[in-house]
């Protein structure tokens, strides 16, 4: 009988001492452990209901997960995500509110406003981007004071220009027009359309960072600056193109958010999906064979705290609690040795 690998018992003593660690931070709560997550993964799981839910959040958490690995191979801790998220939300709400965005058939017109999300996404990484690039600002500084300022743009949008006929609400813009709207599953708003983009970016960010020359100058970048710079890759324009990836893709979460399940342009509409995308890359070590696992146990949580009010009366919030116990455990076990394997994955290094 084959003998385990040195791998699957670190990744197995990983979880052990993850689910070790929650059950014991559960109970010191206040909370039953075992029926606390019966009903977390319950809620994300037990029913078709339950399963949209989960979907809706997974494939916007899938899509910035995806959008971090570009960054993270060069070296960059983007998290300006939620602000380029929501100015992605912003550009396609306003392309569909042209004046006569009816003179596109609709399709069309879905297609331009999603990539007008991906722009605006775009041109919002490139702001912290270029503050890294020329003005030696840490894209962790101008990232957060970015994300402050894109909801301000967005309250100030609803509030002001695109606010609702006879009324200011903070429930949002005017819902879309039906043909504008992304169809769901099952007449749910969780829209297969944005899955199939979700995995086609992944599939297409993994093969540009393993199988191309540019995924390895960004290796190049993020290994040895210094060394990068000397021998010409240019690592300005390095970062800038993977922040521009990076933002691009949130910015396209953005305008699914927009157009696939609120229909419409709401305050905080990132939903902490860049946040919780951020724990989702770091609970893996960032290999990418393992994100879509992870985000969609990170959205099987998210679907399922909505159920700890009123099944326990506990607070929704324990379960951002529990998201960051297992993803301190999970890089505590990455101390024993599960880090380095899994790391070198993203650009094929062997450790």
């Amino acid at each position: 009988m084959k003998s385990p690998s040195p791998a699957s018992i670190n990744i197995l003593s990983a979880l052990g001492l993850a689910l070790a660690v929650t059950l014991a931070v559960l109970f010191f709560a206040g909370a039953p452990p075992l029926t606390t997550l019966a009903v977390l993964f319950g809620g994300g799981l037990d029913s078709t209901a339950s399963l949209l839910k989960t979907f809706s959040s997974f494939i916007p958490l899938f899509l910035c997960a995806t959008a971090l690995l570009a960054t993270y191979a060069a070296g960059l801790w983007n998290i300006g995500v939620e602000g380029q998220i929501t100015l992605g939300a912003v550009f396609a709400a306003g392309f569909l509110r042209l004046p006569d965005p009816g003179s596109f058939p609709p399709a069309l017109a879905l297609i331009l406003a999603l990539a007008a999300a991906f722009a605006g996404g775009a041109l919002w990484a490139l702001l912290a981007g270029a503050l890294r690039a020329y003005g030696r600002v840490h894209e962790i500084f101008s990232g957060l004071g970015l994300n402050f300022a894109a909801t301000g743009v967005t309250l100030w949008l609803i509030l002001g220009p695109w606010k609702r006929a006879g009324m200011a609400s903070l429930s949002g813009t005017e819902p879309l027009p039906e043909a504008f709207r992304l169809p769901g599953f099952a007449g749910k708003p969780a829209s297969m359309a944005g899955l199939v983009l979700a995995v086609a970016a992944f599939a297409l960010t993994v093969w540009l960072l393993r199988r191309t020359t540019w995924g390895l100058k960004l290796a190049a970048v993020r290994q040895n600056l210094k060394a990068a710079r000397l021998i010409g890759l240019s690592p300005k324009r390095r970062l800038l193109e993977a922040m521009g990836l990076c933002g691009g893709l949130a910015g396209l979460a953005g305008g699914l958010l927009v157009t696939g399940l609120y229909h419409r342009l709401i305050p905080s509409i990132s939903g902490n999906f860049g946040y919780t995308a951020i724990l989702a890359v770091l609970m893996v070590s960032l290999a990418p064979v393992f994100v879509p696992v992870s985000c969609f146990f990170f959205a099987v949580l998210l679907a399922g705290a909505v159920q700890l009010p009123m099944a326990l009366e506990l607070d929704s919030s324990l379960s951002g609690v529990i998201q960051g116990v297992l993803v301190l455990a999970f890089l505590a076990a990455g101390r024993m040795g599960i880090g380095g394997r899994l790391g070198g994955r993203l650009t094929g290094d062997k450790t």
